[in-house]
């Protein structure tokens, strides 16, 4: 099965989820200051969901580059993890409107794991589709980063019970994390480039280092 419609269903998932997200983001009832302050906290809701879209949105990408033919169980499991990201709007809008509430910034922490763990069962079942040191196992190395979030997400949950404020601050520091640039998938594509007989399928360099 060919990968290239998933990667456009996904994309446009994706786009929709945005869409729907930045809708709410409503006009001030006022034309003054305070009533545009009164929007504050919605927009800084919908940035940090709009990051962690934005995030999934390129490692998705470069997964699904290095991949192969898929199957249809990576079809479902590409679905498991657009589900749990078309819930972004409901838990993004709610955690807003709620003035930072102990559940539900709990519940949007909670959306945030499920995502996780989604996107980790993908990436387990496109690198089992290829085999152990496929393109795709060897360009994500040890993937330090993947294991600590959800780590972090259950930790952002229980600081919540706390401060709804620091559930906020572990999550947005999360998608700061994963901000900063991975080259990993870059770095596997120019060895393969650079080294003759080699392609995206074949393993160039089995001791890459990984995130």
């Amino acid at each position: 099965m060919n990968k290239n419609r998933l990667e456009a269903f996904s994309d446009g998932v994706l786009a929709i989820i945005i869409t729907i997200m930045v809708l709410e983001l409503h006009v001030p009832a006022e034309p003054t200051w305070p009533a545009l302050l009164e929007e504050v906290p919605t927009f800084l809701s919908y940035v940090l969901s709009f990051a962690y879209v934005g995030i999934y949105w390129n490692n998705h990408h470069h997964m699904l580059h290095l991949a192969g033919r898929i199957s249809g169980g990576i079809l479902w499991a590409n679905l498991h993890l657009l589900f749990w990201l078309s819930l972004f709007p409901f838990t993004t809008r709610w955690m807003s409107t709620s003035d930072l509430a102990e559940v539900p910034v709990l519940v949007y922490g909670l959306n945030l794991l499920l995502a996780a763990i989604a996107f980790y069962i993908l990436k387990t079942a496109l690198v089992r589709r290829q085999g152990p040191h496929g393109a795709l196992d060897v360009a994500m190395g040890r993937d330090w980063k993947g294991r600590l979030s959800p780590f972090l997400y259950v930790a952002g949950m229980a600081l919540s019970l706390v401060n709804p404020a620091l559930g906020v601050a572990v999550y947005s520091g999360v998608a700061a994390l994963w901000l900063i640039p991975d080259r990993r998938v870059e770095r596997f594509l120019s060895r393969a480039a650079d080294t003759p007989g080699q392609s995206g399928g074949t393993n160039p360099a089995a001791t890459e280092p990984g995130g």
